[in-house]
């Protein structure tokens, strides 16, 4: 087999590896009391719900991929659309985005009121889990 075609074979199945045994979570901050169901968050991060502050991470990554196809049912191209008609609208905004899955913790254990996404490997005690995504 050509070395090149192998190469790339193998590069995807290490991607697909990777992607498949990392677990999201969803995470609010440590004292938070509330306990938003997989739907409530859906509405969050789709700016139909304002009771808590999302953070979203910026660009696609596949821990934002798994996030959206999991909670919303939707792709980049789908949410970069649905957002884009809401700003065109008036009707919303996008929400405040963070660097990386360190950032989200940081960001969500400083803000009593937020929450966030991340992979299960970067919460520490500032932040709880409210729910893994399958």
């Amino acid at each position: 087999m050509n070395p090149l075609i192998t190469a790339i074979i193998a590069t995807t199945l290490a991607t697909a590896s990777t992607f498949a045994r990392s677990e999201v979570v969803v995470i609010v901050n440590a004292g938070a009391s509330a306990a938003p169901t997989q739907s409530d968050v859906a509405n969050i991060f789709l700016g139909k719900d304002t009771s808590l502050k999302g953070i979203d991470q910026k660009g696609w990554n596949p821990t934002k991929e798994k996030f959206y196809g999991a909670v919303t049912n939707k792709s980049e191209s789908q949410l970069k659309s649905y957002w884009s008609g809401l700003i065109f609208t008036g009707k919303g905004q996008p929400l405040q985005s963070a660097a990386d899955d360190a950032s989200v913790v940081a960001m969500v254990g400083d803000e009593a009121n937020a929450i966030g996404y991340v992979d299960k490997s970067a919460i520490n005690d500032k932040v709880k889990v409210l729910f893994a995504l399958p």
